[in-house]
């Protein structure tokens, strides 16, 4: 299943937020938010007047905010594509993909907890909680947990309650 449709690539010059100066929002940049909607157009700048690049085909993925310019932020995805987007496309709300190898989702934070089911690479789900070296995540109806090495979507010493 493709998560993102891809378009012939396109490069504008990107506006950085001014040196500084605390971003629009006021929120730290980078941050990690998730798309809001299942079709996100993703621009090669901060406005319409820039083409659409490609166009992400699925809801409550995880982006990183690297910058923003008034009511565009510019992501990244776990693949390290970049582009822009208007911010009505993205949700506070975390998500993950698992990335790697396959992985097993574990009933506690623990290795030698029972496992529940197994995460395909690529698979995306959501972001419920973190401590330590764990986070509980919800993939495909499963609850469990996955290493923070095991997913894209937080930060190391990022802790979610």
């Amino acid at each position: 299943m493709a998560l993102a449709l891809f378009v012939t690539p396109v490069r504008a010059q990107e506006t950085e937020s001014v040196p500084g100066m605390a971003p629009p929002t006021g929120l730290p940049v980078p941050r990690f938010v998730s798309l809001r909607s299942a079709e996100v157009n993703v621009r090669t700048g901060p406005g319409t007047r820039y083409p659409v690049e490609w166009v992400f085909v699925k809801r409550d993925i995880p982006v990183e905010i690297t910058a923003e310019f008034d009511t565009w932020r510019r992501i990244r995805d776990w693949e390290g594509t970049e582009g822009w987007v208007h911010q009505s496309m993205l949700s506070g709300k975390r998500a993950m993909v698992v990335t790697g190898t396959v992985r097993v989702l574990r009933r506690t934070a623990a290795d030698s907890a029972a496992g529940l089911a197994k995460v395909e690479p690529g698979v995306a789900g959501k972001l419920l909680r973190c401590q330590a070296s764990w986070c509980e995540v919800t993939v495909d109806g499963y609850r469990g947990w996955l290493q923070r090495t095991e997913f894209w979507g937080v930060y190391q010493a990022e802790t979610l309650d």
